[in-house]
């Protein structure tokens, strides 16, 4: 399945080195491919991108065409599957499935903390940083198209901020897809992330009063923690101070199916008595450690806001646009007294300055922030004349993904079928994935010519 190398190849041009084995009905290939870290200087420092190929184990000698997988975050890397199940099993009955680890995550080169400050001083480390967006994203896998497919098209499907890099996709390389599909994932194509924060904190706050109403005691149980830690020094399991504004931050959990639950879990073990005094248990303290995964995943952290950023003057820096426009919504500060509100998918500055694993990366993210000229993702005029067949999924109650800002963009693609649901939340694919692909496959439209 490699393609044969040119005779003028680069030095990254070169097939995958491949490892297989198999799970109950597959048959698994580990791909590690060589790619330019700057696709603008191909015959510059070269970056690991991982893929790991699925295919049915009835199906392993036929001759069937790619599913590629780009996941949510940014900074997510691709699950790892135990056997056939889900999105996975409905996929492998028409194609070989493809789940990329996107540049930085998974088993593709890291990027964390240590390897972000080895690169030299703030303005290295944010010039590195830059390159890990949906475009070199996108340019990465047109690369291993032509490696691991011999350039024939592939299919491709992206949840959450895999679906950004699928409308990239459609922006610069419509001629090699056969069809897209997208699961929560539609980004604005111009507005600003200010815009994204506007309508995303709002429907924060109706998920906190959701989440309170279906568990009464909530409210006086997390503003009991959030008193103790203005009160008290607390501290998580790698030694990091816990603050209100990091309490806060469990409220990301909520845009997923059972998020409610998760958080409910984590308030009801909150403190523990030590001779006749109260004070915040172990439980809590690395159950909240683990939930927040800031700690071991920075891309999502420095480049969370560049994911909005486009050319345009208007849309050209975010300025921590999150922190900005939660001044326009002060329900969410806390004082004592105060109802207590989680918050959602938001970053803020302050985490660079409390997060142990983030102080180090402080100055470069303060410097991606200012950052103006970022590269335009979306090609209007491409999208606009958009001839793949495209089919989305759109979840009416979404925390993370405005579905008016989504239905905006999908209305200016032609060819793209969007289905509308209030059944799942954001994590609609991981927990219904075989239904809601079947549906989207079955959605596809019929482009002529």
């Amino acid at each position: 399945m490699t393609a044969p190398t040119p005779a003028n190849a680069s030095p990254h041009d070169q097939g995958s080195r491949r490892e297989r084995y198999t799970l109950p009905g597959m048959v698994v290939t580990n791909h590690r491919f060589e790619v330019p870290l700057d696709h603008a200087d191909p015959s510059g420092e070269s970056i690991s991108i991982f893929a790991r190929e699925l295919v049915a184990k009835e199906r392993r000698n036929d001759r069937l065409p790619y599913l590629v997988f780009f996941q949510g975050g940014p900074g997510g890397a691709s699950p790892r599957p135990e056997a056939r199940g889900g999105w996975i099993d409905r996929a492998l009955n028409d194609y070989r499935v493809l789940l990329l680890d996107q540049r930085g995550t998974g088993l593709s080169t890291p990027v964390s903390y240590q390897t972000v400050t080895a690169r030299g001083d703030a303005q290295a480390q944010a010039d590195y940083l830059a390159l890990f967006r949906a475009d070199s994203i996108v340019a990465d896998a047109e690369l291993i198209r032509q490696r691991l497919a011999g350039g024939e098209k592939w299919a491709i499907i992206g949840q959450s901020f895999g679906g950004f890099c699928v409308l990239r996709y459609l922006s610069v390389a419509q001629y090699a897809l056969s069809a897209a599909f997208i699961t929560g994932g539609i980004p604005s194509l111009t507005g600003p992330a200010d815009a994204v924060y506007r309508a995303t904190y709002p429907r924060v706050e109706a998920k906190n009063r959701e989440f309170f109403a279906r568990y009464p005691q909530a409210q006086a149980l997390a503003s009991k923690v959030a008193d103790h830690l203005l009160a008290n020094d607390a501290r998580m399991p790698n030694g990091q101070r816990l603050t209100v504004e990091q309490f806060q931050q469990l409220g990301l959990d909520f845009g997923a199916s059972g998020g409610y639950e998760k958080i409910m879990d984590l308030l009801e073990r909150a403190f523990v008595t030590v001779n006749g005094r109260e004070e915040l248990s172990y439980t809590f303290l690395h159950g909240v450690f683990t939930a927040t995964g800031f700690h071991t995943g920075p891309i999502f952290s420095v480049l969370h806001e560049a994911i909005y950023c486009q050319a345009d003057p208007a849309n050209a820096a975010s300025n921590w646009a999150a922190h900005r426009v939660r001044a326009e919504f002060p329900q969410f500060d806390y004082d004592p007294g105060k109802e207590f509100l989680f918050t959602g998918e938001m970053i803020y500055p302050w985490m660079f300055d409390q997060f142990e694993t983030l102080k180090p990366l402080k100055a470069a993210a303060e410097l991606l922030a200012a950052k103006d000229d970022w590269p335009a993702l979306y090609d209007l005029e491409v999208l606009g004349a958009n001839r793949v067949p495209t089919a989305a999924a759109l979840y009416f109650n979404d925390m993370y993904v405005d579905l008016g800002i989504a239905l905006e963009s999908a209305a200016r693609i032609p060819n793209l079928e969007v289905w509308v649901t209030s059944e799942y939340e954001h994590n609609g694919l991981r927990a219904d994935g075989a239904k809601i692909l079947g549906r989207l496959m079955d959605m596809l439209p019929v482009v002529e010519g």
